[in-house]
């Protein structure tokens, strides 16, 4: 259940959020050195600026790049679950 909310969230609803700057640049525009700004390193990856590039419509781009990237959390985090579980509770008395 609760991976179909986050997949609803990152897919949908993201689409809704406010079209406003985030915080950083925001504030990078108030204080006038928002024009000193280089091109981050991963400006080309796929998934840059929140949009999956090579998908034209802005909705459907915005909604994969979410929907990819909680995947890549669940992913993450199942692993480090599965991985911190085998190592056994430290605690207990060993036989």
């Amino acid at each position: 259940m609760a991976v179909g909310v986050c997949l609803l969230v990152a897919g949908v609803v993201s689409f809704y959020t406010a079209a406003a700057p985030d915080g950083l640049e925001f504030v990078a525009r108030q204080t006038g050195f928002a024009d000193s700004a280089e091109e981050s390193a991963t400006a080309q990856s796929p998934f840059a600026d929140y949009q999956t590039s090579g998908v034209d419509d802005d909705r459907l781009s915005g909604g994969v790049a979410g929907v990819v990237g909680v995947a890549v959390m669940l992913m993450i985090s199942g692993a480090l679950f599965w991985g911190l579980r085998r190592r056994g509770d430290p605690a207990a008395p060993r036989s």
